[in-house]
């Protein structure tokens, strides 16, 4: 999951060095956490948070293949 995110996030922005994701395990659940270059925080959310749906609709679907619950959190 943690590279799926990684991946999609390096296509969108323009400082894609700057991409970090940080798995961690929250009752059960594994959240992603996602931080990017200040400058390209806009473009990983999108337009009225279109792309980060997108994104966690993504990894969401992947997830099911894995039977897991897996939330992506944008810092």
């Amino acid at each position: 999951m943690k590279e799926l995110v990684e991946v999609i996030a390096k296509a969108l922005v323009d400082h894609p060095e700057a991409v970090r994701v940080q798995e961690r395990e929250e009752e059960g659940n594994l959240v992603l956490q996602l931080s990017v270059d200040p400058e390209d925080t806009g473009k990983v959310i999108g337009k009225k948070g279109r792309i980060a749906k997108a994104l966690r609709t993504v990894v969401g679907t992947a997830a099911v293949k894995e039977k897991k619950r897996v939330t992506v959190e944008i810092l």
